[in-house]
């Protein structure tokens, strides 16, 4: 029985002719190149995959994950631990040390505002007591301007007058002095005198005394104008 060779659509096949010799005559390479196609095609596939192309999604899931992990170009680095320990004492110590600098100029001023008070209690304590003895050292001057003082008088005078310029009470006020206002009270004008060229104490009614810049009491005092022209 002759064997029905199928064409590649499924189609029976024409018998070749037979040779002269009687053999069958050969399949053309038309006829024989159906069959051996599907026989090559499944053996090339494993070909492939064995040369190292079936680790090529894992290796490509690797490097995205790499890239991912490393800082992009041009971004810091994320601080560890120990730097953000550092950076808060840091900060801390600068906050403390901003207190102790504010605490120390606080005390600085009240050091400084302490001291003024206390100085301005001593003297007014000192005004406090001195005023009174004024009057005594008036009553001394008006003695001198009599007589000059002798015996004990003369000794008392002169110690209480050294107690007082120890205790900072300073005396002020001389025939010829320029009128100050702020030091002078002046009782009378007397004329005029063309040897001054401005208001001159002329005559000193009593002394002024002082502790300090702080005046306890004016001099009062007669003063003369310069002439006009």
């Amino acid at each position: 029985m002759t064997e029905d060779h199928l064409t590649p659509e499924g189609e029976p096949q024409e018998a070749a002719a037979p040779s002269p010799g009687g053999d069958p005559a050969p399949d053309t390479a038309a006829d024989q190149q159906p069959d051996q196609q599907p026989d090559q095609q499944p053996d090339q596939q494993p070909d492939a995959a064995a040369d190292g192309q079936v680790d090529g999604p894992d290796t490509a899931a690797d490097d995205a994950a790499a890239t991912e992990g490393a800082p992009a170009e041009g971004e810091a680095a994320e601080p560890t631990p120990e730097e953000d320990e550092l950076t808060v004492t840091k900060m801390a110590l600068e906050e403390r040390t901003l207190d102790l600098q504010r605490l120390q100029a606080e005390f600085l001023n009240y050091k400084r505002r302490v001291e003024r008070d206390r100085e301005l209690i001593k003297e007014n304590a000192t005004y406090a007591a001195l005023t009174p003895i004024i009057d005594v050292l008036d009553t001394i001057d008006r003695a001198r301007e009599h007589e000059p003082l002798e015996g004990g008088f003369k000794a008392t005078a002169e110690q209480l007058e050294r107690v007082v310029s120890g205790l900072g009470l300073a005396k002020f006020g001389e025939v010829g002095d320029p009128f100050d206002p702020e030091l002078h009270e002046a009782l009378s004008h007397i004329g005029t005198d063309p040897e001054v060229e401005v208001t001159t104490c002329k005559v000193i009614a009593k002394a002024g005394y002082k502790i300090g810049d702080r005046v306890v009491r004016a001099a009062q005092v007669l003063v003369v104008d310069p002439a006009e022209g």
